[in-house]
């Protein structure tokens, strides 16, 4: 398994160069692991069911949360998908310019926009949502309902965890300063 070879390896390589000072192994294997399944997860459902349609992730995510939670306001939407509200409002465009999506005025506030499905966009998601869900039964078959349980609320609780405290974890490791802003990593021409 390669993979897991590769995992383990990184873990004591990490160890050596912080000269033997305690790494907290558990913990960092449950970080690298989330985000490696997270996007082994992400590229096989896009390269699947969402290809067919021409969907990025990100896009089918945003007209998921609309489908379940209905007509919504941009930042409950971006909020929900995980997204910043601008790339919210370029998804939102893509997704109304192929008449899934429907962007509509606040009725008593002019500066807010609302989302909702349109009715193309509602018969797309009673579609392919099943086949997005074959699939998330798919990536998960190697573990049992009870470990998809387990291992569900797991993550549920490192979630919490971070909704609930980061900010002030945040603060406390910045010393009450604000972040700095963030950096495409180019280097600035000059």
């Amino acid at each position: 398994m390669p993979s897991q070879r590769s995992i383990n390896e990184a873990e004591r390589l990490v160890e050596a160069k912080l000269g033997g000072a305690p790494v907290r192994r558990e913990r960092m294997a449950v970080v690298a692991n989330v985000y490696r399944a997270a996007s082994a997860v992400r590229q096989h459902l896009e390269n699947s069911v969402l290809r067919g349609s021409d969907l990025t992730w990100t896009a089918f995510v945003v007209l998921w949360v609309v489908w379940v939670w209905g007509e919504s306001e941009t930042r409950h939407v971006a909020e929900e998908a995980g997204i910043s509200k601008g790339t919210l409002t370029g998804v939102s465009r893509t997704l109304e310019s192929r008449g899934l999506l429907r962007r509509i005025g606040h009725p008593t506030d002019g500066r807010l926009v609302l989302l909702a499905l349109t009715e193309d966009g509602e018969d797309f998601m009673r579609r392919v949502f099943p086949a997005f869900n074959e699939e998330e039964s798919f990536v998960t078959s190697r573990l049992s309902d009870a470990e998809c349980r387990g291992l569900a609320d797991g993550l549920r609780r490192v979630v919490l965890q971070v909704e609930e405290e980061g900010e002030d974890r945040r603060r406390s490791l910045l010393n009450g300063e604000e972040p700095a802003p963030r950096r495409s990593g180019r280097r600035a021409r000059g």
